[in-house]
């Protein structure tokens, strides 16, 4: 998802600023197309996301936001917002209620599948339109590694995913023509 929200924001004219968890998916979120790669595991997110935007971003896309609140609030700029389109089923986010309120935070919340017929429309030709303009590509070279299977290998292909592999895993059911 990481990889898709990089390329759709650069082609929308954002400046990407991205956290990554190592050297490897570091180069691949510069492949596709993040301005500013910053290791969360080694680095000061805050330091360095400040000086790229010393005013803060206008929006964040977290996929760890009870882990990432704190954070987030710092580099977030006035009445910008966080969206957030992942967690653990049950877990909980503490939202702290007056820096969110001193910064007019807009919190988005997206499940595909409760989306309204007339966002996901605007959402297929946004991306439609993304595709015809070439701003989405997989592939090693742009930051989304391919490992493909054939469809009898399938528990190969599984072994692939619990293994987490970096990129995506894909299952060819037909033969190559």
């Amino acid at each position: 998802m990481g990889h898709a929200a990089i390329q759709l924001a650069r082609w929308a004219g954002a400046t990407v600023i991205t956290t990554v968890s190592g050297d490897r998916k570091a180069e691949l979120a510069r492949r596709a197309g993040a301005g500013t790669v910053i290791n969360y595991r080694t680095d000061d997110v805050i330091g360095a996301v400040r000086d790229v935007a010393a005013d803060g971003v206008d929006i964040i896309v977290d996929v760890n936001a009870p882990a990432n609140i704190e954070t987030d609030l710092e580099v977030l700029k006035a009445g910008g917002t966080i969206a957030i389109y992942a967690a653990n089923p049950g877990e909980p986010l503490t939202v702290p209620i007056r820096e969110s309120m001193t910064k007019n935070v807009r919190y988005q919340f997206i499940l595909t599948y409760t989306v309204t017929d007339q966002q996901k429309q605007q959402a297929l030709a946004a991306v439609a339109e993304a595709l015809a303009a070439g701003a989405l590509r997989v592939g090693d070279g742009y930051g989304l590694p391919l490992t493909r299977f054939p469809l009898e290998q399938t528990p190969a292909a599984h072994d692939a995913v619990e293994q987490e592999t970096i990129g995506k895993v894909v299952i060819d059911v037909a033969p190559a023509t």
